[in-house]
């Protein structure tokens, strides 16, 4: 990771190292006011040697003691030294347990050792700190051999008896909480980057680039209030969600001039990555242009584009496949403008199988001759095969990629499944991205409600679309996978079935009018 990475992760997650400083400022505090106080009292001596008045022996005796220094401070802990102060100042206590409490420091180039204890009573932490001197100065005495005179070389001489504290030396409040805050800011940043590394959810283009050199042709954003609203482009055309819709269909149109795909799929790696939302408003979005397109339900597990549109579900793609109707039998118009959409149909028990069949291809080919845009909507990639298989047969994959909801190793496992059939990914659609602050504008210049614009196919016709009957309903008509056969009435019938949106149009005419007031044709 590089130096702006750290920058990134410090600005998007500050939040949580915030908290984690916070929650570690607050254990130091409640450990300061848990611990009891101590207090720290110290004596200072003065190690010196008796020597002749030459100024030879004056160097020669400092010399020495600056060497024993370090030896007398090891002393003062050891239980010669501190059995007989536990005796004198009655202390309940072992010899071991009072060396804890006592340091004792030799000062840099001189012969002074500061002997420092440490307790919970100010009195007594003196009290010990002068006894320890005072037999300090006994025991060296006993220990270096004697002159000629029956005396000890060494003189040991309190400078600086000990004072009783009067604040304690621990816990201090400022130096826990500054080193609370310290280690709670480096606690924090480290589960940030901890967490940055374990997170490998899809959040943004860096982490896309990071799996496949595919485009990200759009970066749809989050809207909450677009959350159940299915029909973005329809319902509100001038939000900031369906002008991405427009942008991703610009970006479509131009991705290849050479070869431009007339039929594609929308898909995703996951369920509920936005797929179907996706494939509809790009629909809308190519037939508010003035192409004509078709969209088409090929999700044969969990079919949506019907529920969507408010359109009926139970005849439409399977009903064709398997023979017992015809493309123009079951292709209903939605809106007055240039879209026509095929429904799924019922559920098959043999969905991959279906969609993989000759009689897919030559529907396909029906539709691209027909259509200017074919726009399917396919399963997602992991769980099935039905979108690989539908791959095949068109002219590339989009594939929706659901921020915050895919992990980047599923993404690429996605892609992979495409490229093992030698599917072209058109490129990708980052969808429900989170919008910074500087993108919360709306694409509207009117402030009157009256005059702001709306799309062709909520331009051309005002009537809601009629709703979408049940399967039961229809199949009380007659119109059943298992029995493959059409209502009594034959087309008329699923004609009626679907509301007066079938039969009676050819896939691909302008819909104002139906199709005994206008020629029948198609495109080459």
């Amino acid at each position: 990771m590089e130096f702006q990475d750290y920058v990134a992760i410090l600005r998007k997650r500050w939040v949580s190292i915030l908290v984690v400083a916070l929650a570690v400022v607050a254990a130091a505090l409640a450990a300061t006011l848990a611990a009891t106080p101590s207090y720290q009292a110290r004596s200072q001596v003065y190690v010196s040697v008796r020597s002749g008045g030459t100024t030879a022996d004056l160097v020669q005796g400092s010399n020495y003691t600056q060497r024993q220094v370090k030896s007398y401070s090891d002393l003062v802990t050891s239980p010669l030294v501190l059995a007989p102060v536990i005796e004198e100042l009655g202390l309940d206590t072992r010899a071991e347990v009072l060396a804890l409490a006592v340091t004792a420091t030799p000062v840099v180039d001189t012969s002074l050792i500061n002997i420092s204890v440490t307790d919970e009573d100010p009195g007594r932490a003196a009290a010990v700190a002068d006894a320890l001197a005072a037999s300090l100065a006994v025991q060296v005495n006993e220990l270096e051999p004697p002159t000629a005179d029956g005396q000890s070389p060494v003189l040991i001489s309190t400078v600086r008896p000990a004072v009783e504290p009067s604040a304690p030396a621990s816990p201090s409040p400022t130096r826990n909480l500054a080193l609370g805050l310290l280690l709670g800011l480096a606690a924090g940043f480290g589960v940030a980057v901890l967490r940055e590394m374990l997170d490998t959810k899809v959040r943004d283009e860096d982490h896309v680039a990071q799996v496949t050199e595919s485009a990200v042709i759009a970066a749809i954003p989050h809207d909450d209030s677009a959350v159940n609203d299915h029909l973005i482009v329809q319902s509100n055309p001038m939000s900031l969600v369906a002008e991405s819709f427009r942008r991703l269909r610009t970006n479509l149109q131009f991705l290849s001039a050479e070869e431009q795909p007339r039929a594609l799929i929308v898909t995703s790696s996951l369920p509920e990555e936005g797929k179907s939302t996706t494939a509809a408003n790009l629909a809308l979005t190519l037939a508010d242009s003035g192409a004509r397109v078709i969209l088409v339900d090929a999700d044969l597990r969990r079919p949506s584009v019907a529920n969507y549109m408010g359109l009926e579900g139970t005849a439409g793609l399977t009903t064709v496949l398997i023979g017992r109707a015809s493309l123009e039998d079951v292709v209903q118009p939605w809106g007055a403008g240039h879209l026509h959409v095929l429904t799924s149909g019922q559920i098959p028990p043999n969905p991959s199988e279906l969609l993989g069949s000759q009689a897919m291809a030559h529907l396909l080919g029906q539709l691209v001759q027909r259509y200017d845009h074919v726009i399917i909507d396919t399963p997602p990639l992991l769980p099935v095969t039905d979108a690989a298989v539908l791959a095949r047969l068109t002219g590339g994959a989009i594939v929706v990629v659901g921020a915050h909801k895919v992990h980047r190793h599923q993404l690429e496992e996605g892609i992979r499944s495409l490229e093992t059939v030698n599917a072209r990914v058109l490129g990708i659609v980052l969808n429900r991205v989170a919008r910074k602050q500087s993108e919360t504008y709306a694409y509207d210049y009117s402030s009157d409600p009256s005059q702001t614009p709306r799309s062709v196919s909520e331009r051309r016709s005002d009537a809601p679309p009629p709703p979408r009957r049940s399967t039961k309903a229809a199949s009380a008509e007659g119109l059943d996978l298992t029995g493959t056969r059409l209502p009594a009435q034959g087309v008329a019938g699923l004609d009626a079935a679907l509301g007066g949106r079938g039969g009676n149009r050819w896939p691909g005419e302008p819909l104002g009018e139906p199709s005994d007031q206008a020629p029948r044709h198609s495109r080459a």
